[in-house]
């Protein structure tokens, strides 16, 4: 993994020292509340319900078992024992008291982290497939073009005050897995008819209260051109971006506006503008920083071993776990193990300080010493050997982090909502509870396969309910929490946005509810067909139709809005 220079080194530090006078003067009272905001947003301080809340950047989701030790120990000292993962591969931490957030990043700042750029009107947390690297579809690792993004766009004067956040998602494997077709800028890494490694454009996309697809823009772009366009499109942004109202700022309201073709026109002009401008990639630095990248040295005898099909047939359990939790690597006798972090009564995403401090020991000794946070808010250990997937499952099962749910409706993403969420409606947590309580038999689970089902407590959207196979949004009725669901949405190659089923359903109701649209789905599924496949053949109506309770104020309202046409 990459490793700070001189340069990054100082930066970090600087900024440390930076922000400490900062804060040390908003405490004095030499710092007013709106001059103080701009400084905390840009060192990733919000300010919550509760607490302040602290996110800490994890640059394309990477970790080494030193600096997941650290955000243990922060938990631990600073916060309430625990942190909390997001969709863009952060930690989030809920309960630090501000006068401590600077020996927060000091002690963030030793171990190469920081929570530079992680809010604010800027270039946000460069994301990648979490399986980068290892995958088997993958073309080319797409990390280090995230490395080389993330230092372009670390203080750059340009793009400091953007007219809104901006982020860009980098994915080389056939399969997207990291959403980039609903970010700012998405890049697929392709080749072209030569050989060539360059990329595949998008622009425009991102969820929130106007939810949009990105539209290509470039079908190739040379690797060589990768900053220099992204510059371009930043520039062309940057000028004509609206800062004169919050809700329409975004670079997809822009693209809207514009149209795709005569957006990509401007940047393509401002491209050539930069064309001599020193950015153009040169292939020495691009090894350079694959560098860090390189495979770690693989056990060549690892194929040979013969004791896992023999475990698969003795525990029953632990071959569930393989099945659900363990994901294909692109080296013989090697496998990507994911860390559930959806134990039931816990929020998702959440895992305790004692917990990181194990898997930091579990991926030190099984997985190379590095981790891997996901965009569906678990942990990845990668490079696990065959062999030694048997005693890492029971670690992980006496940690309570193996969970046999992934791609299942219990693996639901869900953001914090309004247990600590200012900007919240409704809650969230407690939703996912209750459709843990409701759903808690795994053959039942099982039987309903693939399922993404994402919730989020407000349109800013942070769950991507958008993008959810069903997805459930939170909204507030005179005081009241409501939720809306929506069914059809999807983050990967097929991406949609989901259809609103129809009236929101109150609190109480949400997992009933789901449960009506499940039955649905299992009465007309066909052989081998996912919730996705059913819905996309059937339509929303039949769902519609059964999710509402006879009699009920929702039902009537749904009736009502479908005979003018809803």
């Amino acid at each position: 993994m990459y490793q700070y220079d001189n340069y990054d080194q100082t930066l970090v530090d600087e900024r440390v020292t930076q922000y400490r006078g900062q804060v040390q003067r908003y405490l004095a009272g030499e710092l007013s509340d709106d001059e103080f905001r701009p400084l905390r947003l840009m060192n990733g301080l919000y300010l919550q319900r509760h607490a302040p809340m602290l996110r800490v950047a994890i640059p394309y989701g990477l970790l080494s078992a030193r600096q997941l030790r650290t955000l243990a120990h922060i938990a631990r000292r600073y916060d309430q024992g625990y942190g909390h993962f997001t969709t863009r591969q952060n930690i989030q931490y809920n309960w630090p008291k501000l006068e401590d957030t600077p020996d927060i990043l000091a002690e963030l700042a030793a171990v190469q982290m920081h929570a530079i750029q992680t809010s604010g009107n800027c270039i946000r947390n460069v994301t990648a497939d979490h399986l980068s690297g290892v995958a088997p579809d993958e073309l080319e690792d797409p990390r280090l073009y995230c490395e080389i993004i993330r230092q372009w766009s670390t203080f750059h004067p340009e793009f400091s005050y953007l007219p809104r956040k901006f982020k860009i998602a980098v994915t080389g494997a056939a399969h997207d897995r990291a959403a980039a077709q609903v970010h700012d800028i998405g890049l697929n890494l392709r080749r072209n008819e030569h050989g060539e490694i360059g990329f595949r454009v998008l622009v425009g996309g991102g969820l929130g209260r106007t939810p949009l697809i990105g539209q290509v823009i470039r079908e190739f772009l040379p690797q060589r051109d990768l900053l220099t366009y992204l510059e371009a499109i930043l520039r062309v942004y940057n000028l004509h971006g609206r800062r004169d109202n919050i809700y329409k700022a975004r670079i997809k309201i822009l693209v809207k506006a514009l149209g795709a073709a005569a957006f990509r026109d401007q940047v393509e002009a401002e491209w050539m503008q930069l064309q001599h401008s020193g950015l153009a990639l040169d292939q020495s630095e691009v090894e350079r920083v694959r560098r860090y990248f390189a495979p770690p040295t693989y056990d060549a005898a690892a194929a040979a071993d013969i004791t896992f099909p023999q475990q698969l047939a003795t525990d029953s359990a632990f071959a569930v776990w393989v099945k659900r939790n363990v994901a294909p690597h692109k080296i013989a006798g090697y496998h990507n193990v994911f860390v559930a972090l959806k134990e039931p009564g816990v929020a998702p995403g959440d895992i305790t300080a004692d917990q990181m401090d194990a898997v930091a020991d579990l991926a030190d000794r099984y997985s190379f010493g590095q981790i891997r946070s996901t965009h569906h808010q678990n942990l990845l250990l990668a490079d696990v050997r065959q062999a030694d997937l048997y005693p890492l499952w029971q670690a992980l099962q006496a940690l309570k982090l193996a969970a046999p749910v992934i791609g299942t409706l219990a693996d639901m993403i869900c953001c914090p909502g309004l247990d600590f969420c200012s900007l919240a409606n409704a809650s969230s947590i407690a939703i996912a509870q209750q459709i843990n309580d409701k759903f808690d038999q795994l053959d039942y689970l099982y039987d309903l396969g693939e399922l993404r089902l994402n919730m989020s407590g407000c349109m800013n959207a942070c769950g991507h309910h958008h993008v959810g196979h069903i997805g459930i949004l939170g909204v507030d009725k005179k005081g009241e929490e409501w939720y809306q669901i929506s069914l059809g949405g999807s983050s990967e190659n097929d991406v949609t946005l989901g259809d609103i089923l129809g009236p929101s359903v109150p609190k109480t109701e949400v997992a009933n509810t789901l449960e009506r649209i499940l039955q649905v789905y299992v009465e007309q599924r066909e052989d081998g067909e996912r919730f996705l496949d059913t819905f996309r053949r059937i339509g929303l109506e039949p769902f519609r139709s059964r999710a509402y309770v006879p009699g009920s104020k929702e039902k009537k309202q749904e009736e009502q809005r479908y005979a003018v046409g809803y």
